[in-house]
């Protein structure tokens, strides 16, 4: 979470990275566009899916 200090985490969001290392071919379904900006495994991003800003 320090990393990401400019960007509040949240403890939940949190968990979300960490299971989103755990589990390699995980998507995560969310609507909080802070999801592109973390990383797992300190560069990879993580696979989301979220509406378009139509």
């Amino acid at each position: 979470m320090q990393r990401y200090a400019s960007v509040p985490m949240s403890l939940a969001d949190a968990c979300l990275v960490r299971m989103s290392e755990v589990y390699e071919n995980s998507q995560i379904i969310t609507l909080d566009s802070d999801f592109t900006i973390y990383r797992k495994q300190r560069n990879q991003t993580i696979p989301v899916i979220m509406p378009n800003e139509n």
